[in-house]
C-alpha cells in the first residue's frame, strides 16, 4: 500500500512561515480526504486540517487563521501553509488519507478514522 510522503519540515523562528508537502498522487481528489496532523513530544496526534474530495476545508482549532491546506490541480501533492509559526507548533506533521468523500465534520479530527499515515516530518519553532 503506498503511503503519502511528507517534506519541507525545518527550524523556523517564532513569528516564521514554513510550508509542508504531501506526495499523494495515489490518493486521487474524487475518492480520498487528506488531512495533516501532528504529535508533540509527549503528547497525542492532534487534528491540523483536513481537505475533502470537493476541495471543502477543516482546521483544528489551534491553527485557524494561521494554516493553510491546499492541493495542486492533479492532487498529486497536498500543502500545509503555517504563518505566524508559534513555539507551540512544534512537532513531528503526519499525512493522512481516508477514503471517504465527505470528512468536514469536526468528528473528521479524531485520529481513529484515518488509516494511513505517512512517516511524517519534524518542524522545530524556537522563540
Amino acid at each position: 500500500e503506498e503511503r503519502p510522503v511528507e517534506s519541507g519540515g525545518g527550524s523556523v523562528l517564532a513569528g516564521g512561515s514554513l510550508t509542508l508537502s504531501c506526495a499523494a498522487s495515489a490518493y486521487s481528489a474524487s475518492r480520498w480526504c487528506m488531512g495533516w496532523w501532528r504529535q508533540a513530544p509527549g503528547k497525542e496526534r492532534e487534528g491540523v486540517a483536513v481537505i475533502s474530495t470537493a476541495g471543502g476545508t477543516l482546521y483544528g482549532d489551534s491553527v485557524k487563521g494561521r494554516f493553510t491546506i491546499s492541493q495542486d490541480d492533479a492532487r498529486n501533492t497536498v500543502y500545509l501553509q503555517m504563518n505566524n509559526l508559534k513555539a507551540e507548533d512544534t512537532a513531528k506533521y503526519y499525512c493522512a488519507a481516508v477514503g471517504a468523500l465527505v470528512c468536514l465534520s469536526t468528528d473528521w479530527l479524531t485520529e481513529n478514522r484515518w488509516h494511513i499515515w505517512g512517516q511524517g516530518t519534524h518542524v522545530t519553532v524556537s522563540s
